[in-house]
């Protein structure tokens, strides 16, 4: 029968043949002092059975199609393609000379014609078959004779393996399924396993040679390189399916909530996709806010005309913790003040490093009273007031018993180096479709704080003004290092569909990020999840929170800039991110690029300026 470099491509590695199995001579290789592709890719041992064939450890089994129904839909196929097992499908199409092909069916037609004209004149009742396929061979043949169609010989080989007869029964009993709901019909090749394992492997060669004969338009049908797509008939281009190059596109604000979700490893592309897609989102009349922790995003404002805040110790940009939103239609004055007192309680507990419970109900009722202070009750007009400022707090605490540590601790933010940061009126108007507020300058520890402040600050306007937005909060594990800040940010998540807000979060530490509580109900709560480059340390974490599989970890831990896997809902894809070379120009995060577009800038101005 042969030798098994006949199906591996290798001779002298092992032998073969029908109910034996033959170890491979490992001193063969040796005395041959060679080692080829066939030497390795070759399994242990090879039995060839009627039905199967056993490679090492696996069964192997190889069908066939047979039968076709008359007409065949878009992506029949797909289904098998994006089945979640261990497969090969092999396509053979051979061309058929056309003349040669119309002389068959001038036959054809004739016999056909024949048979109804006989049964005509036996006074026999119609046959709807026989004029059915008189009709489609006259129509084929037209179609030929107008070169609008060509002939196919087309054989369709799968082959399936499984560690065990039982779970090849079920792999093979659920593709028959799937094909036969299709009116597509499969055969094993009995007693031919080995010259169908051949045709399927990757060598070209047609060695079954089970064919049907198809035209263009079905042949079309089986096109092979589909999968999942994720698009809609609206929304902005996310990139593109790296499995069959379609466009993902989608609308955040058509799904179930409007969050998204972004972890990636440092370099691997989450800032660059997160401005790809505010730079197209700016274009469908949505306006994007932006916590920037890095001053990425700094040359995206210019270019589109927006605001850029710093926030730091030395700015001119303030923001006054204690500003009150208007009350909407379905609240009071009482429920906006309550509201805001329970976020200032958690703002006090990251400012001084944590409450005891005597101290969290000192700090509670010194909010309520410094807004007396300033006549602001539940029944004041909010359009018409003047807010506090912390150290009008700091003098309401002073009249309180047992708060000499708070204001001890407080002092530093009213008088100490920190006052021009927090003691300030606000000064800052998001009236713009963009909007950035960078916290890079602002000192590592009061980073939370800032991000937690600007976060309540945003959360007020959108409360007060309801419109179409974009929240995107940039390296977000800042926010979940504290409890608070974190449970800030969750309620935001699945409170922001009520007022139109869309979160964005990104981040590159995942650690730190899924440790929160708050972790994986923010991952639950976003419709949308972009995974991109992973480093070793993280993925394991990843592949249990998103159920991935094991080649879908490892595609994490090997892909490229830019190139990760796409949830949206319950399906995903995976993703590669493409920009025009005028987005690259605005959004781009390469320092070289950047050195090189000021360069360019320069010499443009130096030029204008001679």
């Amino acid at each position: 029968m042969g030798i098994i470099s006949d199906i591996f491509g290798k001779k002298g590695n092992a032998q073969q043949g029908h109910g034996m199995i033959l170890p491979v001579l490992p001193e063969e290789i040796y005395k041959a002092a060679t080692l080829e592709l066939g030497d390795i890719i070759a399994p242990s041992a090879l039995q060839i059975t009627p039905k199967s064939l056993n490679l090492g450890d696996k069964i192997a089994r190889t069908f066939f199609v047979i039968s076709y129904p008359r007409f065949l839909t878009d992506n029949w196929f797909s289904p098998i393609i994006n089945l979640d097992k261990i497969f090969d499908v092999a396509f053979f199409i051979h061309p058929i000379d056309t003349p040669e092909i119309l002389k068959a069916f001038q036959n054809k037609v004739a016999e056909v014609q024949s048979q109804i004209s006989i049964r005509e004149s036996k006074g026999m009742v119609r046959d709807p078959m026989l004029d059915t396929a008189y009709n489609d061979l006259e129509s084929l043949r037209d179609s030929l004779m107008q070169a609008q169609e060509k002939m196919f010989d087309v054989g369709l080989y799968i082959t399936i393996y499984a560690d065990s007869e039982i779970d090849l029964f079920k792999i093979e009993s659920e593709i028959k399924s799937l094909l036969e709901s299709k009116l597509v019909y499969l055969k094993p090749a009995l007693f031919q396993q080995e010259e169908a394992f051949k045709s399927v492997i990757p060598l070209g060669t047609d060695i079954l040679g089970i064919h049907q004969k198809l035209n263009t338009e079905p042949l079309s049908s089986v096109f092979p390189f589909v999968s999942f797509d994720l698009t809609s008939d609206k929304g902005i281009l996310y990139g593109v399916n790296r499995h069959n190059s379609s466009l993902i596109i989608f609308d955040r604000f058509s799904l179930p909530n409007y969050n998204s979700i972004t972890f990636a490893t440092s370099g691997a592309g989450k800032s660059y996709a997160t401005k790809l897609e505010i730079l197209r989102t700016l274009m469908f009349d949505t306006e994007v806010i932006v916590i920037d922790p890095e001053r990425e995003y700094e040359y995206l404002s210019e270019a589109v005309g927006g605001r850029y805040f710093n926030i730091a110790l030395s700015s001119d940009h303030h923001i006054n913790p204690f500003d009150l939103p208007l009350p909407s239609e379905d609240e009071t004055g009482a429920d906006v003040l309550r509201s805001n007192t329970i976020n200032l309680v958690g703002l006090f507990r990251i400012m001084l490093g944590g409450l005891t419970p005597e101290e969290d109900s000192i700090i509670d009722r010194a909010i309520t009273e410094t807004y007396a202070l300033k006549d602001i009750t539940a029944e004041s007009d909010f359009n018409n007031i003047e807010p506090p400022l912390l150290s009008d707090m700091e003098m309401v605490l002073a009249g309180m018993d047992g708060s000499e540590s708070i204001i001890q601790r407080l002092s530093k933010y009213t008088r100490g180096s920190w006052a021009t940061f927090l003691n300030q009126p606000s000064n800052v108007d998001i009236n713009r479709k963009f909007v950035v507020f960078s916290v890079r300058d602002m000192e590592d520890e009061l980073k939370p704080v800032a991000m937690y402040i600007v976060t309540h600050y945003i959360w007020n306007a959108v409360r007060k003004n309801i419109k179409k937005r974009l929240l995107v909060v940039d390296e977000a594990w800042w926010m979940m290092k504290s409890e608070d800040t974190a449970s800030f940010l969750f309620s935001i998540a699945k409170r922001g569909r009520k007022y139109y807000l869309g979160l964005a979060t990104i981040t590159q530490d995942v650690g730190d990020f899924m440790k929160s509580p708050y972790g994986v109900p923010i991952v639950t709560n976003s419709s949308i999840q972009l995974l991109l480059k992973q480093s070793p340390s993280t993925v394991d974490l990843l592949q249990k929170t998103f159920n991935l599989t094991d080649q879908e970890k490892f595609l994490l831990l090997e892909c490229n800039v830019g190139e990760g896997i796409f949830f949206a809902g319950l399906k995903h894809v995976a993703v590669k991110t493409i920009a025009s070379y005028t987005e690259d120009q605005i959004i781009t995060s390469d320092p070289s690029q950047i050195l090189a577009i000021k360069k360019a800038k320069e010499e443009l101005a130096a030029g204008e300026n001679k």
